[in-house]
């Protein structure tokens, strides 16, 4: 009985696992990247974490570690800025491609409009981002030209 229980306790705490990381759909990772950029609370404030959960909520295996790494730069690739004071985030779909979906978020920050693609990838864990690219560099490139 004690190793159904155990058995039981494992798949549940796999079953949340899963549910931590990843989204539904494309619009709802990009709505909730940009969640992080605002003016309300403080812990949604300070810009997309840099930590291992937040790493595994939103980002693909191959560009968790670069993200939660240790930075020193002061630039927040996302909002292509080291500050922000965003507008309405728009998103749009591009195309759907395969496995990826490439998704268009553009919003005005301080005056200045911007531009960025997401590339994400939707797995068993849901829509993840695969890299993001600005139209001059990529969320990739720019990690690890950081990387310490």
């Amino acid at each position: 009985m004690r190793e159904l229980a155990g058995i039981a306790v494992l798949f549940a705490g796999l079953w949340l696992g899963a549910a931590e990381a990843g989204f539904r759909t494309p619009e709802s990772l990009v709505r909730n990247v940009y969640a992080h950029y605002g003016e309300g609370a403080p812990e949604l404030s300070k810009g997309l974490p840099r930590d291992d959960a937040t790493a595994r909520q939103f980002f693909d295996p191959s560009l968790r570690k670069a993200w939660s790494a240790p930075r020193t730069e002061s630039y927040d690739f996302l909002v292509q800025s080291p500050s922000w004071k965003l507008g309405p985030v728009k998103i749009a779909i591009l195309r759907k491609q395969y496995d990826k979906t490439y998704v268009a978020a553009s919003f005005d920050n301080r005056g200045r409009k911007v531009g960025l693609n997401f590339i994400l990838v939707n797995g068993p864990e849901g829509w993840l981002i695969m890299d993001v690219e600005s139209p001059h560099d990529s969320l990739r490139m720019f990690l690890e030209q950081f990387r310490n």
